[in-house]
């Protein structure tokens, strides 16, 4: 039943014509997806994943992402990999159940709508993992909807 409430689509972020990445987020973490140039071997690519910062490109060129991240995320659970001339970064989110509006702070950031669809999609994660008898796959909020990360006393930590 969960994996009716994961995100359906990924938003891209746009900068003067080309995409610089595309990304989902779920109630623990926010995914990035770079594609990479071709013709460059693997391990020339790195990836630096700070708290609140992030550097990625190819060894010994100007770094092609060089930026702090929108909220802190848990360095010793981020990750990123190589597959398919795409790098994936997996960031873990510090604060569980928080609505990122964009990776990348002050860049690409969600419209308010958007935004309220992403709050709405993540409230139905919580519900659903908290209640895991029920499928909320067709649940729908009519009106605003509160926030998932502080909702009712915040997110129960196991």
């Amino acid at each position: 039943m969960a994996e009716k409430l994961a995100p359906e689509k990924r938003h891209s972020f746009i900068h003067n014509g080309q995409e610089v990445f595309e990304w989902d987020q779920t109630l623990e973490e926010v995914n990035m997806y770079i594609n990479l140039p071709p013709n460059v071997h693997s391990k020339q690519f790195y990836c630096k994943i700070q708290s609140k910062h992030v550097e990625l490109g190819i060894k010994g060129n100007p770094p092609y992402l060089n930026h702090e991240l929108t909220c802190p995320v848990k360095t010793d659970c981020s990750f990123w990999t190589l597959e398919d001339n795409i790098m994936h970064i997996t960031l873990q989110k510090r604060d569980k159940g928080q609505t990122w509006a964009s990776p990348i702070l002050g860049q690409g950031q969600l419209d308010p709508y958007a935004t309220d669809i992403e709050q709405k999609r993540l409230m139905l994660q919580r519900f659903q993992e908290e209640n895991p008898g029920f499928d909320f796959s067709q649940a729908q909020f009519s009106g605003s909807c509160p926030d998932p990360k502080t909702f009712m006393g915040g997110i129960r930590s196991d």
